[in-house]
């Protein structure tokens, strides 16, 4: 294999590494926002449920209030029944005593629905700040390894642009400028190199002419797909180690 096409491969490695490490460090604040939002909205369901909880007490309580309202009118109502001079006064007297009565009761069934719907609610709520108090917890450790693995891509990021650097210096000026030019203009996903197999390069499975092909596996010269114009090499078979030292 050509070194210049050696040194590209590995310049590739790198691109395709830097590329994945800042996609992923781009990705990281979202991720916080995401996490930040579901949190946010569980927090609202929890005070729409405590002003719910809210809401239905104080209705009991200005129930209860009316229940001593109507009490304490009955009261004066029998001792009003008590001094009335007629007949058609006592009754009328009986069939108010009698309204506030059935004022009470409805009253009274009112603050049972209430009591078993401020049941629901406290339990809703008891579970939700339980959830809350776990979700936050878990939030919070979410988003330290989330700050933590953006401080590890970025030190990563920092010391293969380092390699780079080096590695981009090692290639002859022509074929870095190639390089640089695909990769810039054509391929920013970074696939700018393409195997060349069974004629064929793998990067736009087009045919590869076979006196090209014959210079690609020489390894003589940087040799350009005619179609995508990658830079094309051959995948050189593993190295039997054994084999050799027993030479």
């Amino acid at each position: 294999m050509h070194p210049d096409v050696a040194n590209a491969l590995r310049l590739q490695a790198l691109d395709l590494r830097a590329n994945e490490l800042k996609r992923e460090i781009a990705a990281l604040p979202k991720r916080i926002v995401e996490i930040e939002k579901a949190l946010e909205s569980h927090t609202r369901r929890l005070e729409m449920d405590r002003a719910a909880l809210s809401a239905n007490q104080k209705e009991r309580k200005k129930i209860e209030g009316d229940i001593q309202l109507h009490q304490q009118k009955i009261s004066r109502l029998r001792d009003q029944m008590m001094e009335s001079k007629t007949n058609e006064q006592y009754r009328a007297f009986q069939e108010e005593i009698k309204y506030f009565e059935n004022a009470i009761r409805k009253a009274e069934d009112q603050i049972l629905e209430l009591m078993m719907e401020a049941e629901g609610l406290e339990a809703n709520v008891g579970k939700a700040e339980e959830a809350l108090k776990e979700e936050k917890k878990s939030v919070e450790a979410e988003k330290d390894q989330a700050k933590a693995r953006t401080l590890a891509d970025k030190e990563e990021l920092k010391k293969i642009e380092a390699q780079r650097k080096e590695l981009a210096a090692a290639l002859s000026p022509d074929v870095l400028s190639a390089y640089e030019r695909l990769r810039t203009r054509h391929y920013p996903a970074g696939d700018v190199m393409a195997e060349a197999r069974d004629g064929r390069c793998l990067g736009c499975m087009m045919t590869i002419r076979p006196q090209l092909f014959q210079e690609v596996k020489a390894g003589t010269s940087v040799v350009f797909c005619e179609t995508c114009r990658r830079i094309l090499y051959v995948e050189e078979p593993p190295r039997d180690v054994e084999a050799e030292m027993n030479v």
